[in-house]
């Protein structure tokens, strides 16, 4: 493999010649040899986005040859086809705000542009990566808002529509069992009866309560400060770009993007990838707390709970023949764990930012990017998987509410509290079932004593 020189204020750095990044990204690849975690396409082709619509901008506003502006924009179109994608390669963990990332797609872009040109790669005085493909821009303002941008996108486009499905995945498991009783359990032990069709519509509503709250969140994202540049003073672009590249990226992305009301405040702060991170990690805990039932639920199939019954995944054991477990509420809870986890990076990065910029934008991203992209991924099976193909075990159900003690809790307001507990003590310790002792204890008539204690009618709200 050949080298090219190129130079930098620091010196000559050596590029592999067929590279299209440049001396700034070799330098970053020399320095950080981290995690070989890189940013995500996702993150790299909205960033050539932004890219593409500040060259329109700077075209448009006379700033930017229009034969270069063409090939910047052309070269950045590859880019978000998914074109140069093994160019990007730096660590995630790299040097703050995210420099070594902004300057990798400067550099792509640029010598990309170059070849489109008919020139060689590196001849910079056609094409520069900063004074070019950087023109009026700054990794403060266009690494922030690409955040913005990627994370919005792979909410509105990927996470809500996996949670909408389901939601409605619960919602038809809550119709389908709308007549299926069940004893009810508090503190993990027995309590009135009610239907499995009304347990599964807590759940549904639970992912739609999460749905809406990330909605809210998201809308924060659609404020960015493009054209701050370094500090949000907007040194080096002129008054009516922020404007215009905003108009080109609402254009772009038909998504509702406006200018940041005070680009200082944007700048210096983390706040709304915290409000997003905070809404990722309340809808972990809910979809924690689901998948928590599941395993309970279906627990057994001798000795547990045994309510519900799960599709088979796999063989559960590797010792025990004919086990099976329950590996999809398994793998969500492992999704959410982490996902908590991230927040908590999260948090402490942006609360640790100084003055004029939070440089931790790099972690910050790939959490809440990784965040989104496992919750997908995991929602997603657990939909289609799981949920879909779960099945109430009516036989143990039925048996269960038969024996149910809680049934006692429907004679109080007759007999009252204190003899409904005898009743019901007396019932476990015989094991008869409540019906049962009431009838031997002559406590009221057996057609009224049916009719108090039916457990379908128990179930309805009066």
């Amino acid at each position: 493999m050949g080298f090219r020189t190129e130079r930098d204020f620091l010196g000559s750095v050596r590029v592999p010649s067929e590279a299209y990044y440049g001396a700034e990204t070799q330098r970053s690849l020399n320095n950080y040899k981290i995690s070989g975690m890189t940013m995500p396409s996702t993150f790299i082709r909205h960033y050539a986005i932004i890219k593409r619509c500040a060259a329109i901008a700077n075209m448009r506003l006379g700033k930017l040859d229009g034969k270069a502006g063409k090939a910047i924009v052309a070269a950045c179109d590859e880019v978000i086809r998914g074109k140069l994608a093994d160019q990007f390669t730096v660590d995630i963990f790299q040097s703050g705000a995210g420099t070594s990332v902004n300057m990798n797609v400067n550099e792509v872009i640029a010598n990309r542009a170059l070849e489109i040109m008919g020139h060689k790669k590196g001849n910079y005085k056609i094409v520069h990566p900063n004074d070019h493909v950087n023109m009026s821009q700054s990794t403060n303002d266009t690494y922030h808002a690409n955040i913005h941008l990627t994370v919005y996108s792979e909410l509105v486009e990927c996470l809500i529509p996996a949670l909408v499905s389901l939601q409605k995945a619960l919602d038809r498991k809550a119709g389908e069992f709308s007549r299926v009783v069940k004893t009810g359990r508090t503190h993990l032990q027995d309590a009135v009866p009610m239907t499995l069709g009304q347990e599964f519509s807590g759940y549904a509503s639970s992912v739609k309560r999460q749905i809406e709250n990330i909605r809210k969140s998201s809308q924060q994202l659609l404020f960015v400060s493009l054209g701050g540049t370094a500090v949000g003073t907007g040194i080096e672009a002129s008054k009516r770009y922020s404007t215009v590249v905003v108009q080109e990226l609402r254009k772009y992305t038909k998504y509702n993007f406006q200018l940041a009301k005070n680009f200082f405040d944007l700048q210096q702060n983390q706040d709304e990838e915290e409000w997003v991170s905070s809404s990722l990690r309340d809808l972990a805990v809910a979809l924690n707390k689901i998948a928590n039932d599941f395993r309970l639920m279906a627990s057994g199939p001798v000795s547990g709970f045994a309510d519900i019954i799960l599709p088979p995944a796999q063989p559960g054991s590797s010792i025990m023949p004919g086990k099976v477990n329950p590996s999809f509420p398994e793998m969500l809870n492992m999704v959410c764990f982490d996902v908590i986890g991230m927040d908590s990076t999260i948090a402490y990065a942006a609360e640790s930012g100084q003055l004029e910029l939070n440089v931790y934008m790099p972690v910050i991203s790939h959490e809440l990017l990784y965040s989104i992209k496992i919750l997908t991924n995991a929602v997603v099976t657990f939909t289609k998987r799981c949920v879909v193909g779960v099945k109430a075990n009516t036989t143990r159900l039925r048996a269960n509410v038969d024996k149910d003690i809680s049934l006692a809790t429907a004679l109080a307001p007759y007999i009252g509290y204190a003899r409904a507990s005898m009743v019901a003590r007396r019932a476990y310790s015989e094991g008869k079932s409540v019906k049962q002792i009431c009838l031997e204890m002559k406590i009221m008539p057996p057609n009224e004593l049916e009719k108090i204690l039916d457990p379908k009618r128990l179930t309805k709200r009066k």
